[in-house]
């Protein structure tokens, strides 16, 4: 197993960090790319500070080629009588024959390089519009260390300054960077200078620079600030809804910080190929098309909220992120987890009918999945080289970051966690952070020891679970917690949190409210009367599970209406839970799901069906007869009471719900009447887009794809390649994986590196391919077989995201675990310890519960 601290304990600060000897304050940069050569050529400015005598200036830059290094002083001019490039640390060192007194200093490096395809760095990108025709992009991606792709820099978050860019393209090109543009100019050969603004102090990775045949939509003020949206040609009609959700969460998050927006525009960037989802450059926030252009007609409600999801959280970034940055690597966390929380706060200020924060709960439960791991990890934890901060882009950083935010303003209150937020940006812009400054700011404010409480969530692994049972006189709750993990551990484990618990208890006089904090093994909450019920997560706020005592989850699932959906949610996901680690019964979860056959909220049906999800990733294929005819009873009654089309009135969760419904009946329940109605609605769909509910649509497709054969293959293949909206793309793209025919599979796996997929999105198909039980071996196959094609065409932010799918591969566990012994993947090696615990985890569930699989899905 790769351990990640071991593996770096002989490097010392040396090794991963520059000298503080010498420090960059200014950049004038000016760029020449050339798209056809996919080259550019560059010089540059520096006003450094020289801290103390120096003979060397060692700076970042890794596939460049510095051609020449000069430096001056009042009058004093020196060239570097040596470059010596260190391309295994990414550093270049310039060394001069006289000493270089402490001071300010100008360094002008003149620089080529290349426009890779990998998608970072200074990346190249191309695509076909609709004749036919193909066009390049050049683009940026610097997070966390690829700046010095582009040009020399000191590469690391706390040494900001500010930068001036200049651009030299070709004529007909359009280019975007940080700042509006400030002059333009021609300069011969069918070329033009573009020159843009001086941008605020902030870090290299936030610097952006795009270039291609761009258009963009006419500008929004929000208070003063010209908000646009940029596009390839001809996509301007999916470009208003990812507009109206950045100018309108611009202006909350001004309000909210009750800081101003630091830049002096805002462009939001949608790019052909983009390895992430998006990026919040300060001023220029490049997108993945997915992420930013939408048909607000016909796409989803999924897939309009992951747009403003998205959008929301880049702009949180403007201020959290970019004008106060982390000092270090180890504290992305603080950028990420509280741009995740922002872009809930303002998506269900905008859209409040959509429930959001109700609906992250989904995202909580799918954190708490990874930290019940023991290959786990703190939130925040010592980032030594730079290059590790790439494992740090995970679902802990983000969800669980985000979840104890919220827990933590819960329990702080709304008002006084927003005081503490405003101080620490006041404190801290345009400069650097750790966590326990903001933690500084919350206690300032609030009065509340806030460090204390926090650190037990930020700088130690996993959560607790809460155990609940009845006080001895019957007058109150003991609360007890411990770690939750899905394994057992070897040795007694001592952890403890400073749980903020807000109860709900239901007694003969009513319900009542009580807030705590469990810092200790156990404490006992008194009430006076006899409790009937008490819930230990009002609100379902908390990072935390919870466990009752038999007779108080006996009096709580019989009192279901009287909890919150969301509160049902955690009961049912909890539950679940306590089943995979083997605290539970997995009949008794079935017993219990079938008190939620009249269930009319969403997520809480997501929690129901997480469960038989899970069950038909590991049972054998004899035993999946019994899962889908239990699917079927339990979707029946929802199915007939939700239709095939939306009732008078019915709101967006409905909506969603019916297609949740149907596409699970159809697919994990294999309906034939289901498909029926399905490929009737399909083609009435085809005939008409506006006669099938917009959000029925992709359950049509799923359900088609897992019943249909080659007909439907070559169908859906042709709509994926002619789509006409990005969610189009993904939806056709996507079900190529769902199919159940093995020839059928092989030819989406060959689509995986047939060119005929962007690698942005190619190994998330392979990914979906081996989550498919008729093809899942097949696919693990393939992953082997042309790892090394993999590796060298994908990003490498996939690549560990890519090989999640593993977990499904329950009876090939020996196998998986000798590959990825021999096989290590860079910046992912603590995801894939967690991916094969995952497996572990889900063949102890086999080997625990599979001789009853048969028995229990038949009751």
């Amino acid at each position: 197993m790769y351990d990640q601290e071991a593996a770096v304990t002989s490097v010392t600060a040396e090794d991963y960090r520059l000298p503080t000897t010498v420090t960059p304050d200014r950049y004038e940069i000016r760029l020449q790319p050339d798209l056809e050569s996919y080259t550019f050529a560059g010089e540059e400015t520096i006003a450094i500070t020289v801290h103390q005598p120096v003979n060397e200036i060692v700076l970042n830059a890794i596939e460049l080629e510095i051609d020449r290094a000069v430096v001056e002083r009042a009058g004093r001019k020196l060239t570097a009588s040596g470059i010596e490039l260190d391309s295994a640390n990414e550093r270049a060192r310039l060394r001069f024959a006289d000493t270089l007194e402490a001071g300010p200093w100008r360094l002008t490096i003149t620089f080529r390089g290349i426009l890779n395809d990998k998608l970072h760095g200074f990346y190249r990108s191309q695509y076909q519009d609709s004749s036919g025709q193909t066009h390049r992009v050049a683009a940026t991606q610097f997070e966390a260390t690829d700046a010095r792709r582009a040009f020399p820099c000191w590469d690391e978050p706390a040494l900001k300054a500010s930068f001036k860019v200049s651009l030299v393209i070709d004529d007909k090109l359009t280019a975007i960077s940080n700042t509006a543009l400030e002059s333009e100019r021609r300069v011969g050969n069918d070329r033009k200078e573009l020159n843009f603004k001086e941008t605020i102090r902030m870090s290299t990775y936030l610097v952006a620079i795009v270039v291609g045949e761009f258009e963009a939509t006419d500008a929004v003020d929000v208070d003063g600030t010209p908000l646009r949206v940029v596009h390839v040609p001809g996509k301007r009609a999916l470009t208003s809804w990812g507009r109206d959700i950045g100018a309108f969460s611009l202006k909350f998050f001004a309000d909210y910080y009750g800081v101003r927006y630091p830049g002096d525009k805002l462009d939001l960037i949608a790019i052909p190929d983009f390895a992430s989802g998006a990026m919040e450059n300060l001023g220029a926030i490049t997108f993945r098309e997915t992420a930013l252009l939408v048909d607000e007609k016909t796409a989803s409600r999924s897939e309009l909220e992951r747009v403003a999801d998205v959008v929301s959280h880049e702009n949180a970034h403007m201020w959290f992120g970019d004008l106060v940055t982390m000092k270090w690597w180890n504290g992305l966390w603080l950028n990420e987890a509280f741009a995740t929380f922002m872009e809930m706060l303002a998506v269900d200020a905008w859209k409040p009918q959509w429930q959001r924060w109700v609906s992250f709960s989904v995202s909580r439960a799918s954190a708490m999945a990874i930290d019940a791991l023991h290959s786990t990890r703190p939130i925040e934890y010592t980032v030594r080289a730079a290059s590790e901060a790439g494992g740090m882009f995970d679902i802990l950083t983000y969800e669980k970051g985000a979840a104890v935010l919220r827990m933590l303003e819960q329990y702080l209150g709304a008002d006084e966690f927003r005081k503490g937020i405003a101080l620490y940006l006041r404190k801290h812009q345009y400069a650097n952070a750790e966590t326990t400054d903001l933690w500084d700011a919350l206690e300032e404010s609030s009065g509340q020891p806030v460090r204390k409480l926090m650190d037990s969530w930020i700088f130690q692994p996993g959560f607790p679970v809460v155990s609940v049972k009845p006080a001895s006189n019957g007058r109150g709750l003991i609360l007890s917690q411990r770690r939750f993990t899905y394994l057992p551990h070897d040795q007694p484990n001592e952890q403890r949190w400073h749980v903020p618990i807000i109860v709900k208890v239901r007694t003969e006089h009513g319900t009542s409210t009580h807030k705590l904090l469990l810092d200790g093994p156990e404490t006992t909450l008194e009430i006076p009367e006899r409790v009937e019920w008490g819930l230990a997560n009002q609100g379902g706020h908390g990072f935390y599970r919870t466990r009752y005592a038999p007779e108080l989850l006996s009096s709580l699932t019989s009192a279901l209406s009287e909890l919150a959906p969301v509160e049902r949610f955690s009961l049912v996901s909890d539950t679940w839970a306590a089943v995979v680690a083997g605290l539970t019964p997995l009949a008794e979860f079935l017993k219990m799901v079938r008190l939620f056959r009249d269930e009319t909220d969403l997520n809480v049906w997501r929690a129901l069906l997480a469960g038989f999800n899970y069950l038909e990733m590991i049972i054998d294929d004899g035993v999946r007869p019994g899962l889908q005819a239990r699917v079927r009873e339990l979707l029946a009654p929802a199915a007939a009471r939700l239709g095939w089309s939306p009732q008078r009135d019915e709101n967006e969760l409905q909506s969603q719900l019916r297609a949740l419904v149907l596409a699970t009946l159809g697919t994990l329940g294999a309906d034939r009447e289901c498909w029926d109605r399905a490929r009737e609605m399909y083609a009435n769909y085809r005939g008409d887009p506006a006669s099938v509910d917009r959000n029925l649509v992709p359950a049509l497709i799923s359900i088609l794809a897992s019943s249909g054969g080659e007909a439907e293959y070559r169908e859906f293949k042709d709509n994926f390649k002619a789509a006409r909206t990005p969610q189009e793309e993904q939806r056709y793209l996507f079900s190529l994986a769902n199919f159940r025919h093995p020839e059928l599979l092989r030819a989406t796996m060959e689509m995986t590196l047939s060119g005929e997929v962007r690698t942005q999105n190619a190994p998330y198909l392979l990914h979906s391919l081996l989550y498919n039980t008729v093809c899942r071996e097949r696919a693990w196959g393939f992953l082997k077989h042309n790892w090394d094609k993999m590796i060298e065409r994908y990003p490498e932010n996939s690549i560990p995201r890519m090989c999640e799918g593993v977990v499904a591969l329950a009876t090939l566990e020996h196998e998986v675990r000798e590959f990825f012994a021999k096989h290590k993947v860079k910046q992912g090696g603590k995801t894939i310890d967690q991916h094969l615990e995952r497996l572990r985890v889900a063949v102890a569930f086999r080997n625990r519960e599979g001789a009853d699989f048969e028995i229990n899905l038949g009751d």
